[in-house]
């Protein structure tokens, strides 16, 4: 257990290098936080907190940082609950209100309000509740011999998927496909899809190796439709924290976004949880043993739906992050309501 002072210190020490991103020395300590004591006796107390455990000395800096021990006791102990602002819960109920016309479109500007309230990445994990029909398909190329197909359809949906141009095959092929494919499947049920419409655009297509990748895209996108999907928010913003500055850190955290199974496995493993905090080495995957996870659980009409979440550098604000997603479990079910039928 930690006395009283040893607790201030802590708290002071971590709500500073969240401010900053920096190693966190004892005389600013002293100068930001009015604890009534020496920069020397907050020296002394920090030393005794590393060697607990709950801070971190890093490089030849004379500042510390929290540990996952550190922030572990600071979101159990020392958060103090806040409630959403009415500023706040007005800029959500506007945002929903400008945004979303259809059921679908509500998870992913549920993603969206997350990402921008906490400046983290943001995951919803939610069921199929409506059916979607294709749009478009279209390609980009990536590079000499691999393509990006982008499946659309008109609920927002968006699958990404990486193609191998087969030998012989040009980019050109690619769109030829994705133009005979639009023509034969636009506007119909992904669901409602038969084999007779495949057969067309094999007939169309006239070659078989390209049938059989747009076969594949089609078929991952039926098998998408049938599960329940993940929406993400806020890359952009999270990548611009300081922790994910580094090249090859961007790198990993781009390469942990397109596993969608994972990124599932770790929501599912939170669901029914209630609001959960997962910090730093408590996290099973090594890729973001240097993050902190918040999930909550969301019901309608009494059954468990899905699983919203915050994933960001350990150094993120608990307090701000925790009351989001609490609100947003709390509401979300009224906002699902008014689009359901």
């Amino acid at each position: 257990m930690l006395d009283e002072r040893k607790k201030k210190v802590l708290q002071a020490v971590i709500d500073d290098y969240v401010t900053m991103a920096e190693p966190v020395g004892s005389r600013t300590v002293a100068r930001t936080h009015d604890l009534g004591v020496s920069a020397a006796t907050i020296r002394n107390e920090m030393a005794d907190l590393e060697m607990l455990g709950y801070l971190e000395h890093i490089h030849t800096s004379s500042g510390r940082i929290p540990s996952s021990k550190g922030y572990r006791f600071y979101v159990d102990d020392l958060l103090t609950p806040r409630k959403l602002s009415e500023e706040e819960k007005t800029l959500i109920d506007r945002w929903y209100k400008a945004r979303v016309k259809r059921i679908d479109e509500v998870f992913q500007e549920t993603a969206k309000i997350i990402s921008h309230v906490t400046k983290n990445l943001s995951f919803v994990l939610a069921p199929q509740l409506s059916q979607a029909a294709f749009r478009c398909l279209q390609f980009l190329p990536l590079d000499e011999h691999r393509a990006i197909a982008v499946v659309m359809t008109d609920a927002g949906f968006i699958e990404n998927r990486i193609v191998k141009i087969p030998d012989g095959a040009a980019f050109e092929d690619f769109q030829r496909m994705a133009k005979v494919i639009n023509e034969c499947l636009a506007g119909k049920n992904l669901a409602a899809i038969q084999p007779e419409h495949m057969k067309r655009i094999r007939d169309e297509i006239g070659d078989e190796k390209l049938y059989e990748s747009a076969t594949g895209i089609i078929r991952q996108s039926l098998d998408s439709e049938k599960r329940e999907r993940l929406y993400l928010g806020g890359t952009t913003e999270a990548l611009s924290q300081p922790e994910f500055h580094s090249v090859e850190r961007m790198k990993e955290i781009l390469l942990m976004l397109e596993e969608k199974q994972l990124l599932k496995d770790i929501l599912h493993a939170h669901l029914g949880e209630g609001l959960s905090v997962t910090i730093g080495r408590e996290n099973k995957y090594t890729g973001i043993q240097d993050c902190s996870i918040i999930t909550a659980t969301y019901h309608l009409d009494g059954e468990l739906l899905g699983t919203i979440a915050v994933l960001g550098p350990t150094r993120m604000e608990y307090g701000k992050a925790m009351t989001l997603l609490g609100y947003m479990n709390d509401n979300l079910a009224s906002v699902i309501r008014q689009f359901r039928w």
